[in-house]
């Protein structure tokens, strides 16, 4: 299966399945000499890990991380980083229902088809399970990237907005609630949405915004590695993300001209940044700023009509511990993914100039 790595200098490749022994990655390209803080690494990866609160799955998962290489003493080697991360809870009886059927919106059809083999185990390597190996790479991403902060909160659920820019968000709240919103009377809302729409079976999708801050100027390559193209991929490759915008985004094709423009200021700033940080594909220093839609999740605990491997039609059930919103945990991989793409343009801009 080939599209298991991302980046091109600093560069991460997954492997493993939902119910398989583990889960895991190799980090090619880390420079040598980095101190490495362990304990932060799996902060991270207690941000994204199920069941850890009352409105997410409840699978029970410690996510414990273990390195087998590219790190002495605490310090990267600056030869490959792998790492595991074990399954410990899996219920596979739970999926045996769905042996041979195709459940509507999973990947189940797209990748029998593809493959002529599936592994229905809670989705296989199709799962959201995959992405705690994001994080990780993306913890230690953040780490190289030092005063460049990656912050990531929850903008929506279904209807709920949180209707602030990200200029007014009090960052500092944003792990204060099990949404992960930084506006403590919204997320109270917000979770009680969740909860209701858990308990009548079914989902509820959300955004997630994300902010970069100190970025320095001249990431991103001409032509078709712009960095907002590679923000895009990055962030479209997650699991039940269904589009991504930045700066003004879709917003911005009501505005005229002269209106959108971001007028320069002596210093090289601008005095409005309806560009998002990034002009031409490359980053300008100012903040960069974008927004990520995730779909409901697709597995619901009500009868619906689909097609068995035989194109039969069936009834069907979900089973199983499931998210009934994703948007809470999605949080840090959003970050993640937005700290690899950020320290792959740093790297990579080294070679851009004598």
């Amino acid at each position: 299966m080939a599209g298991n790595t991302f980046g091109k200098i600093f560069k991460l490749t997954t492997f493993g399945e939902s119910h398989g022994p583990a889960i895991g990655g190799i980090i090619d390209g880390c420079p040598a000499g980095l101190q490495l803080d362990l304990e932060a690494i799996q902060t991270e990866l207690n941000r994204r890990k199920p069941g850890q609160s009352a409105i997410v799955t409840q699978r029970k998962e410690p996510d414990a991380v273990q390195f087998y290489s590219g790190i002495f003493e605490g310090e990267t080697t600056g030869t490959p980083i792998g790492f595991v991360i074990h399954n410990s809870n899996q219920k596979s009886k739970d999926y045996s229902h769905i042996k041979d059927t195709f459940r509507p919106s999973h990947a189940d059809f797209t990748y029998t088809e593809k493959y002529g083999v599936r592994d229905y185990r809670g989705g296989g390597r199709s799962s959201a399970r995959e992405t705690a190996s994001r994080v990780v790479a993306g913890a230690i991403a953040k780490q190289l990237l030092k005063d460049i902060e990656v912050i990531a909160y929850v903008n929506s659920v279904g209807k709920i907005g949180l209707n602030k820019t990200y200029q007014e968000v009090d960052f500092s709240e944003i792990e204060k609630n099990p949404v992960r919103c930084p506006d403590a009377a919204k997320a109270q809302e917000m979770e009680a949405y969740i909860k209701q729409i858990r308990s009548e079976g079914d989902t509820v999708g959300g955004t997630v915004c994300g902010v970069i801050r100190n970025v320095p100027v001249g990431l991103g390559e001409p032509v078709f590695d712009k960095l907002h193209a590679e923000l895009g991929k990055a962030m479209l490759s997650i699991n039940a993300v269904k589009g991504f915008e930045y700066g003004s985004g879709f917003s911005g094709t009501v505005l005229k001209g002269s209106e959108h423009n971001d007028l320069f200021n002596e210093d090289g700033s601008t005095q409005t940044n309806l560009s998002g940080g990034i002009q031409g594909g490359i980053s300008n220093g100012m903040d960069i700023y974008f927004t990520v839609a995730f779909k409901p999740v697709a597995t619901i605990m009500q009868n619906q009509e689909t097609i068995n491997s035989k194109g039969e039609k069936v009834a069907m059930q979900g089973k199983g511990r499931h998210d009934p919103c994703v948007v809470p945990r999605a949080v840090p991989i959003v970050e993640a993914m937005a700290a690899l793409t950020i320290t792959d343009f740093m790297l990579q801009n080294t070679a851009s100039k004598l």
